[in-house]
C-alpha cells in the first residue's frame, strides 16, 4: 500500500524526515517495504514551456502537415512542423524543446531532437496530453488557457510536485492501517508514547444541507449489508480533476479519470471508506435496491467483462436491474460519463465475508474489495459521504438534492474487553507507568469506561477487528510503546530438555546438507494446487481432494496430494528463463480426505532433468538418467544407515514411466522414474525429468533398524575379482549382489556394477554385466587360492540360479 508523505502529515502535524517517519512505522507494525520519491508527471515536464502559435502555414510536401512559428518566450521563435489537426495561430500550447525527453501514457521516453521534415526543419514539438503523460487524449494538441502565461516551464503550470512516497506491506489484520488517516493515527500515538508533540487532524468535513425530497432506498439482504447510506447530488459539471487532486492520486499510482471518480478515489484513500457514485440518469425507477438471488443473471462490469452471477453475489440494482457488484466492482451501464449531471453517492458497510467470496468468486481484485473484506470502519460511513459530497460541491458545483439516506437497523457496537496493568507489564517485560499506558490508549481511540484498582473495563472501536482480547490490547500498547524499548534481561532462563531420537529436524537437515553438497538445489513450492492435475492421471484422486472453501484463485483451489507437481511447476519456470540442467529436491507436506478425515503426511520429492555435469571441456555431455534419481536415495538410505535390508522391485506409480521402488523390511519407502511424457506435454515441459519419491514418514519410522558402526581403517589389503556375465535381459544387478552375498558373507566387502552393453553381437534378450568383488579379512592377507575358491562358489551359484555365463 502506498503512502503520499506529504498527504499523510496533513493529519499528522509532526516535524519528522521521511525516514524517522519510516522508522516508526516499522516499529508499531505497520513495515514501510520501501521510500522513494516520484514525480506526479513522469520526467517532470523538464523542457517543456508554455508557448504560443504565431502563425501556421500548410507544408509545401505534406498534405497533412503545418509549419509554424511558436513564441516560447525567447528572442525568436521556434519554426516546428506539426501534424495535429487542431493546430492554430493564437493558441497557447505546450511545447518540448530540443534535448527534452518525453514520457508518454503509453510507449516508451524518447528524446526532442533537432529534424528536418520533409525538407523543412523542426525545432521541438507541440504536444498532445498524452504525449507528456498528462492523460489519455490524442486527437490533438493540448490547448491551454488563453490567460496561460508564455514561457511559463509546463512543470510550474501544471503545478507538477515531487512526492515523497512509503510503500507499506500492510498484513490483513490491520485493516485500520488501511488509509491515510490511519496511518496517521498510529504515527501520533507512537510519538504521544515517546512524550513528543505531535497532533491528529481530521480532514474538516462541513455538514450538508439535508433536502426535503426523499430518496427510496431499499435493503433486502440485510446480513450482507447491515450498513447502507446515500445522497443525490444535481448540477455537477463532469470534467477533469483540480491539478492538487491529480497529484494526490498519481503520487499513489492511480490515473486520474474525471472529479467525481476522482473524488471517490481520493476518499477512499484518505478514510478507508470506499465509494460508488451511480448516475441518477441510468437509475431505473428512481430507486436503489440492495439484495441477493440473481441467479445465473448475465451482468456487465466496468471492464467489459460479461460474468455470470451466484445467487449469493450481494449486488446493487435499480427498480429493473442489476448495476454494481457491492463492494467489488461497479457496471458498465451505471458508471459516471462526461454527459452525468446527477449522481446518487453511495456509502455503506458490506459483510466482509460476502465481499470476499464474491470477489474471489468471479476473480475481482480492486480498491474497494480490499478494504471491505478486510472490514472497514462501520461508523465512519455517514462522515466518509459527507467529506465526499463537501469536495464534490467544491471542485464540481454539486448541490444536494435529497436527504441523507443511512439503512443501519442494527449498529454493530464497538467491543468491551477487560484488562490489568500487571498483566499487561508482566507480558511485555517492562514496568510501563499507568500514565504510559492510558495515554497509548487514548491516542488509539480506546476508551476506558471504568477502572478498579488495577483493573480497567475498555471499550474498543468498531474498526480495530483484530483487538477482542486482553492480550490483543497489551499487544497494541506494545507495538505503541516500542518493542525496542524493552529491556533485554540481565540473565536468561530456559528449562533443559531431553531431545528425543530421532530428531526429526536433525535428520532432515542432515539430508539436505548431503544434496546440496551433491549439487542439488532445494526448493519450497506453496502446499495449494490446482485440481484440475487430477485429470492426467497421475495418482492424484479427485476423491481425495482436500478442498479450500474459499479458494484464492482456481489455480490454487486444493492442498497438493503430490509433490511431483509443484516440483515440475519449479521446472517449467527455470525452463523458460533457459535454466536448462536442474537438481531439485524439497521437503513438504501432501493431504487426502479419506472417510475417517483429512491425513496428513510429509514426503521428499528429488527431481533431475537435462545434463548430468555443468558444460565444460573435462565433462561430457550425458544427460541425467533414473540412475541418478536412484543413486541419490541409496545415498540418502546408506547415510541414514538404513542399507542392510535394502531390496528394489517394480514401482506401479501412475506418474512414471517403467518406474522401480525400495523397500527396506518390506517397506517401499520410495518410488523413481522417468516421469511420463503426456504429464510433461500437458505442463509444456520439452525435456525428459527423473524423479525420486520418498516417503519420508516411513523412513523416520525405520530409523530405529539404524545400524552405522564405526571401524578402524584397515591393517590388510584388499583383493578384487572381476566377472563378465552374459545375463538375460530381465535380470538385475541387485539380484546379482544378493545371490553373491549369500554365498560369501564375512571376506566379500563390496560388490559393484561397472559397464552394462547391449546391442550388436549379443543374442536377442541378453545383455552384458561387468561386475568387480572386493575381498578382505581383517585379520590377515588373503592368498589367490582362498579367493578363487569363493569366486568358483559365486560362479556356480550365478550359474545356477539365472543361467548365467561367462563371456
Amino acid at each position: 500500500m502506498k503512502i503520499s508523505l506529504s498527504w499523510l502529515r496533513q493529519y499528522a502535524a509532526c516535524n519528522k524526515t521521511s525516514e524517522e517517519i519510516a522508522t516508526i512505522l516499522t516499529d508499531t507494525g505497520l513495515e514501510v517495504e520501501g521510500l522513494e520519491v516520484v514525480e506526479t508527471v513522469p520526467g517532470g515536464l523538464k523542457g517543456l514551456v508554455i508557448g504560443e502559435v504565431l502563425s501556421t502555414a500548410q507544408h509545401e510536401n505534406a498534405d497533412r502537415l503545418k509549419v509554424t512559428q511558436v513564441n516560447i518566450g525567447t528572442e525568436t521563435p521556434l519554426q516546428i512542423v506539426c501534424g495535429a489537426p487542431n493546430v492554430a495561430t493564437g493558441q497557447k500550447v505546450v511545447v518540448a524543446t530540443v534535448g527534452a525527453t518525453l514520457h508518454p501514457s503509453n510507449g516508451e521516453p524518447f528524446k526532442i531532437k533537432e529534424s528536418v521534415i520533409r525538407g523543412i526543419a523542426s525545432s521541438g514539438m507541440i504536444c498532445a496530453e498524452d504525449e507528456i503523460g498528462l492523460g489519455e487524449g490524442h486527437d490533438g494538441i493540448m490547448v491551454l488557457d488563453a490567460n496561460a502565461k508564455v514561457g511559463t516551464l509546463a512543470a510550474t503550470y501544471f503545478e507538477v510536485e515531487n512526492e515523497e512516497i512509503i510503500e507499506i506491506g500492510l498484513t490483513p489484520n490491520r485493516a485500520d492501517g488501511m488509509s491515510h488517516y490511519g496511518v496517521a493515527r498510529d504515527l501520533v500515538a507512537a510519538l504521544v508514547a515517546k512524550g513528543e508533540h505531535a497532533t491528529l487532524q481530521m480532514p474538516e468535513i462541513k455538514a450538508i444541507e439535508n433536502n426535503t425530497t426523499k430518496f427510496d432506498v431499499i435493503v433486502e439482504s440485510k446480513d450482507a449489508c447491515p450498513r447502507y447510506a446515500g445522497v443525490t447530488l444535481s448540477n455537477i459539471k463532469v470534467a477533469p480533476s483540480p491539478k492538487w487532486l491529480q497529484n494526490r492520486l498519481r503520487s499513489i499510482g492511480l490515473s486520474p479519470i474525471n472529479n467525481v471518480v476522482d473524488v471517490t478515489n481520493f476518499v477512499n484513500h484518505e478514510l478507508a471508506q470506499p465509494l460508488h457514485a451511480f448516475d441518477l440518469a441510468k437509475v431505473a425507477g428512481n430507486k436503489i435496491v440492495v439484495k441477493t438471488g440473481l441467479t445465473d443473471v448475465s451482468f456487465t462490469t466496468l471492464d467489459g467483462v460479461e460474468r455470470k452471477l451466484h445467487q449469493d453475489d450481494l449486488m446493487i440494482c435499480n427498480a429493473n436491474e442489476p448495476m454494481c457488484i457491492a463492494g467489488v466492482f461497479g457496471g458498465e451501464k451505471s458508471g459516471v460519463s462526461e454527459t452525468t449531471t446527477d449522481i446518487f453517492l453511495e456509502s455503506a458497510y458490506f459483510n466482509p465475508i460476502s465481499v470476499r467470496k464474491t470477489a474471489k468468486r468471479h476473480g475481482l481484485n480492486t480498491d474497494a474489495s480490499f478494504r471491505f473484506e478486510r472490514g472497514i470502519d462501520p461508523n465512519i460511513t455517514i462522515q466518509a459521504l459527507t467529506r465526499a459530497a463537501n469536495l464534490l460541491q467544491e471542485i464540481a458545483g454539486a448541490s444536494v438534492s435529497s436527504s441523507v439516506v443511512d439503512i443501519y437497523p442494527n449498529p454493530i457496537a464497538d467491543f468491551e474487553v477487560s484488562f490489568n496493568y500487571d498483566n499487561c507489564n508482566r507480558l511485555i517485560g517492562s514496568e510501563l507507568s499507568e500514565a504510559q499506558i492510558d495515554n497509548i490508549l487514548e491516542a488509539l481511540d480506546i476508551k476506558i469506561i471504568k477502572k478498579e484498582g488495577r483493573d480497567l473495563k475498555l471499550q474498543v472501536p468498531a474498526y480495530r477487528v483484530d483487538v477482542q482480547r486482553e492480550v490483543d490490547i497489551i499487544e497494541e500498547v506494545l507495538r505503541i510503546h516500542g518493542f525496542n524499548q524493552v529491556a533485554i534481561p540481565s540473565q536468561l532462563r530456559s528449562a533443559i530438555q531431553y531431545a528425543v531420537k530421532p530428531n526429526k529436524e536433525k535428520v532432515k537437515n542432515l539430508i539436505a546438507d548431503h544434496f546440496v553438497a551433491n549439487g542439488m538445489i532445494e526448493i519450497m513450492s506453496n502446499s495449494l494446487t490446482k485440481s484440475s492435475y487430477d485429470k492426467l492421471d497421475a495418482g492424484v484422486n479427485e476423491q481425495r481432494h482436500v478442498s479450500m472453501l474459499n479458494p484464492l484463485s482456481s489455480e490454487l483451489d486444493v492442498l497438493r496430494q503430490s509433490l511431483l507437481f509443484s516440483g515440475l511447476e519449479a521446472i517449467l519456470y527455470n525452463n523458460n528463463r533457459r535454466q536448462l540442467d536442474l537438481k531439485l529436491f524439497e521437503f513438504g507436506k501432501v493431504y487426502h480426505n479419506f472417510e475417517s478425515g483429512i491425513e496428513e503426511s510429509e514426503e521428499l520429492i528429488m527431481l533431475f532433468t537435462g545434463k548430468k555435469e555443468q558444460e565444460l571441456w573435462s565433462n561430457g555431455n550425458d544427460k541425467t538418467s533414473v540412475f541418478d534419481a536412484k543413486t541419490m536415495v541409496v545415498q540418502l538410505i546408506q547415510k541414514l544407515g538404513l542399507n542392510k535390508n535394502l531390496q528394489s522391485g517394480n514401482s506401479k506409480h501412475a506418474a512414471l514411466t517403467s518406474g522401480s521402488c525400495i523397500t527396506i523390511a518390506k517397506k517401499k519407502v520410495a518410488d523413481y522414474g522417468a516421469v511420463k511424457p503426456t504429464i510433461l506435454k500437458a505442463l509444456g515441459i520439452k525435456q525428459d525429468v527423473q524423479v525420486a519419491i520418498v516417503y519420508w514418514e516411513t523412513v523416520l519410522d525405520l530409523l530405529h533398524m539404524n545400524r552405522v558402526k564405526y571401524a578402524e581403517v584397515a591393517k590388510f589389503p584388499e583383493m578384487r575379482r572381476d566377472l563378465s556375465l552374459l545375463i538375460n535381459e530381465e535380470i538385475s544387478f541387485e539380484q546379482i549382489e544378493q545371490a553373491a552375498r549369500k554365498q560369501e558373507r564375512k571376506l566379500l566387502k563390496e560388490v559393484s556394477l561397472f559397464d552394462v552393453y547391449k546391442g550388436k553381437n549379443l543374442d536377442t534378450g541378453k545383455k552384458s554385466y561387468a561386475v568387480s568383488f572386493v575381498f578382505r579379512d581383517e585379520n590377515k592377507t588373503l592368498n589367490d587360492g582362498q579367493i578363487d575358491k569363493v569366486m568358483q562358489k559365486i560362479t556356480s551359484q550365478l550359474q545356477k540360479e539365472f543361467d548365467a555365463t561367462l563371456r
